[in-house]
């Protein structure tokens, strides 16, 4: 009930934070009304077309079996590398050995284009939900990886040594020192592979799927139906702010409270 009443009180605050967000979304959307009037329908279809389609989807229900298979996929995916990504970049960062090991694999996997993971996952896989999330979770480990390591590896040694010398309780060193400090950096990598966990999984539910946004896509693109792919694009893009907004950004900022705590 303390943390409920606690992220009650803040909500007003975080609500109004979210007016510049708001801002540079209307921004966008006349970014693309002047593009539509500039290259006509055919090319870019209008803002209120793409929505009103995507309404349509909506209203009919063609749109919901869509969308979860995509979040399904992409936050399976995205999870395990949270997992994978945040426990091994920590182990790593333990170790200045593991930490150069490392760098060198972590480098091959940022290195290597998704498309590349695609197809290998295809081969793997199948057309089968394994596909899309392997490429997911391969696409997001390196990122969450270095957020974890370089997490680790900056821990303030100087505060590090006050607290061994004021003889902190281990509970009490893991939450105020090491956990903010760690999270600060985690979390900025944990919103940078999600984006990129559903960039990915779309590409691959492109081209590997008979379900799900990527495979709608896939069918407007054949039709040559321009409105029905930017409501598409739409739809996926407000999952994820959605998911981002209303899920990662309220524990980001109850997490790290104790930021304007210490000011």
């Amino acid at each position: 009930m303390t943390l409920l009443r606690a992220w009650l009180a803040g909500l007003p605050a975080y609500l109004w934070s979210g007016w510049g967000a708001i801002a540079s979304l209307c921004l966008l959307l006349a970014v693309w009304e002047a593009v539509s009037l500039a290259y006509g329908p055919l090319v870019m279809p209008d803002p209120r077309a793409a929505f009103a389609t995507l309404w349509g989807l909506i209203d009919s229900g063609a749109a919901w079996p869509e969308l979860a298979a995509t979040a399904r996929r992409a936050l399976t995916g995205y999870a395990l590398s949270v997992l994978a990504g945040s426990m091994l970049g920590l182990i790593a960062g333990l170790s200045m050995t593991a930490s150069m090991m490392a760098r060198p694999l972590v480098t091959v996997l940022m290195g290597t284009p998704p498309i590349a993971w695609l197809v290998l996952a295809m081969l793997w896989f199948g057309a089968s939900d394994g596909t899309p999330v392997f490429t997911v979770f391969v696409a997001a480990f390196p990122v969450i990886f270095i957020g974890a390591l370089q997490g680790t590896r900056t821990l303030d040694n100087q505060l590090h040594g006050m607290a061994e010398a004021f003889r902190l309780p281990r509970r009490m060193m893991l939450t105020d020192v090491y956990l903010p400090h760690v999270v600060s950096y985690l979390f900025p990598a944990w919103i940078a592979a999600l984006g990129t966990a559903w960039k990915v999984v779309v590409m691959a539910e492109l081209l590997a799927t008979q379900d799900g946004v990527g495979a709608a896509l896939a069918v407007s693109r054949s039709h040559l139906d321009t409105a029905a792919t930017m409501a598409w694009i739409a739809a996926v893009v407000c999952l994820l702010l959605a998911v981002e907004y209303l899920v990662l950004e309220p524990i980001k900022r109850e997490v790290e409270r104790w930021r304007g705590q210490g000011a």
